[in-house]
């Protein structure tokens, strides 16, 4: 099926082979569930967090050493934030291309740019309302972004 924006076909990714555990990984669960503690209390998110387990300590997947997801482990220890973090990241661009849409008011691809971001945001609300991660009444406002961002 095609992409919504950019009327392309995905390309096929490649599939993760079923290793339950890697040899080379000393780490025991509960001190890699100690290191994505630490590092979500500095402000990282866990896609972050994901990739600094990979490149600094060489844990290739957490679900393979802990049993479960780094948002699952954040979750049990109530560091998970008001909005999931797809939203987030989304609410954080729409805020960094206002500001370039302020200092450059004739840049149309930006504003189209803006639109479509705008919109994802708008199918993801929906979802998320229907799987009830976000309570019935919450709305997005194109005003108060910045706000819900800090």
């Amino acid at each position: 099926m095609a992409r919504m924006y950019s009327r392309k076909r995905g390309v096929a990714g490649s599939k993760r082979t079923n290793i339950k555990k890697a040899e080379w990984v000393d780490e025991k669960k509960s001190s890699v569930e100690r290191i994505i503690i630490k590092l979500k209390k500095e402000g990282n998110a866990s896609a972050k967090i994901g990739l600094v387990l990979r490149d600094v300590h060489g844990i290739p997947c957490v679900r393979d050493i802990c049993g479960k997801k780094i948002s699952k482990i954040l979750k049990e220890n109530k560091l998970e934030g008001d909005l999931p973090e797809d939203m987030y990241t989304l609410l954080k661009k729409v805020v960094l291309i206002k500001k370039h849409i302020i200092a450059n008011k004739h840049d149309k691809y930006a504003k189209r740019g803006l639109a479509i971001t705008e919109s994802k945001i708008r199918r993801l609300v929906k979802y998320y309302k229907r799987k009830k991660v976000l309570p019935a009444d919450w709305k997005y406002k194109q005003d108060k972004v910045g706000i819900l961002i800090e």
